[in-house]
């Protein structure tokens, strides 16, 4: 039991999911789960609660039961103690406070990040204003590397994602083309195919493995197809760079998206045999986001945000490329508005590169939210701020296969503008090679007779 007396009422918390669930900020998902604060002094009451609860209890007490999930035997049985012996006497509160010390290096962090479960990094988000997560994530460096080094400080990365709704080999390359010519692709080359069909998911890695091979491109390519479908492709000999799959924080909510944690182990292998990494063997690329669990009703009473956190230990044990939660995507019946994106946004950055992880972010919403562009500038922005490791380009902002508003290629120029972020060194050398930057970095006009024109498929 926790409790707090605030404004002469007593406030009582049965258990720590509870606890947690009560001191998340607003939002739509948790009231639709029934997990939420009644008002806003309940709300304040959970934070002073949770404020004093010891680190230790968080690891003691998982949300989910140990017997009951497989993500929550991940997180204890890898559990790293030699690493969180440096917080291990900490409250909550004082963990925060110990985060936001200028004393506190990017090396300790880096230290701790293995003895950090999803509950520790949860809760003391919880406590935090939008600006303590910029400032305690700012000083997160998560390194990964495949044919490219992603997540050095000062540098910005971007997927390239040129989706096409009928999988049209000469639109997705066209698409391509376009965010190569404006400086973007360095973090991942990745389409999210309109179809699961085995034949078309083999032409599609063989024209993205074509190109990036003739022109020599220090990058790397994903088809986002379920990770079954990728094992597949391995086994026909297609030129696989990455595995994709989405994942999520309880062991039935993966159930829900066909996976479990034997399937992943055995699609990380397979990746790891082909050694197509030329200079590290970061090979998995995993998507994430709030209301994953609540959607497939396998949440068991935790709030989104935690369960979110949870999704980040799946991920870091299998040491992936990247990782990006894709914040608005699943609609306001989750994240109503652009304060509550932007929100969310913050809080799924901050805890994945807490527990070491290289954390991406989809700036996106659905057109049926209330949110609009203007949101998406502004968390853009701030997990730009941040030291977020790569954003996505789709061309114009507007992805027309899977119908919803993200970012664009102009985007990226906006924000390395602004904040003098570069491209990941091997890629920005070849960017210009090909004139397509300068040696500051500025992007370059490209006249009709450059090379990589000559990529377009033709007679498709």
């Amino acid at each position: 039991m926790y409790q707090t007396t605030l404004a002469h009422t007593v406030y009582r918390f049965p258990s720590l999911k509870e606890l947690l669930a009560k001191a998340s900020p607003a939002r739509s998902g948790d009231v639709l789960a029934g997990v939420a604060a009644e008002s806003a002094e309940a709300r304040m009451a959970a934070k002073m609660a949770l404020a004093d609860v010891p680190l230790r209890d968080l690891l003691n007490n998982p949300v989910i039961p140990y017997e009951q999930d497989e993500v929550t035997r991940l997180i204890i049985d890898t559990h790293d103690r030699d690493a969180f012996a440096a917080i291990s006497h900490l409250t909550v509160g004082d963990f925060r406070d110990w985060l936001l010390d200028d004393d506190t290096s990017s090396e300790q962090l880096s230290a701790v990040a293995p003895g950090v479960t999803p509950e520790m990094a949860a809760a003391v988000s919880k406590l935090m204003r939008n600006q303590d997560l910029i400032l305690a994530a700012s000083k997160c460096r998560v390194v990964t590397r495949f044919r490219n080094t992603i997540g050095l400080p000062g540098h910005l990365s971007v997927r390239l994602q040129p989706n096409h709704p009928t999988d049209d080999l000469r639109g997705i390359a066209a698409s391509m083309l376009d965010g190569l010519f404006y400086g973007c692709g360095d973090a991942v080359v990745g389409i999210n195919p309109a179809s699961d069909s085995l034949p078309v998911l083999e032409r599609l890695n063989y024209m993205l493995d074509d190109v990036i091979s003739r022109f020599d491109i220090p990058t790397q390519s994903c088809v986002l197809t379920h990770v079954t479908n990728t094992l597949q492709l391995i086994e026909r000999g297609a030129p696989v760079d990455l595995v994709f799959q989405s994942v999520a924080g309880s062991e039935a909510a993966n159930s829900g998206f066909g996976i479990n944690l034997a399937l992943l182990e055995e699609a990380h292998e397979a990746a790891l045999s082909l050694g197509r990494g030329m200079l590290g063997d970061n090979v998995m690329y995993f998507e994430t986001g709030q209301g994953s669990c609540l959607s497939s009703n396998a949440h068991h009473g935790v709030d989104q945000q935690t369960c979110e956190a949870r999704a980040y230990a799946v991920a870091r044990r299998f040491r992936p490329l990247l990782v990006n939660t894709v914040v608005g995507f699943i609609g306001p019946e989750y994240l109503y508005d652009g304060k509550q994106i932007i929100r969310a946004g913050l809080e799924d950055h901050f805890c994945g590169k807490l527990m070491g992880l290289p954390l991406g972010c989809d700036v996106c919403y659905t057109n049926h939210a209330e949110a609009d562009q203007d949101d998406m500038d502004t968390l853009l922005t701030l997990l730009a701020n941040a030291g977020l490791t790569f954003l996505i380009g789709v061309p114009g902002a507007d992805d027309i296969m899977l119908n919803y508003q993200s970012t664009s290629f102009h985007d990226a120029l906006y924000i390395r503008r602004l904040l003098g972020l570069k491209h990941a060194p091997e890629f920005a050398a070849w960017l210009e090679k090909m004139q397509i930057i300068n040696a500051q970095g500025q992007l370059r006009l490209t006249g009709a007779n450059h090379p990589l024109l000559a990529a377009l498929p033709q007679g498709v």
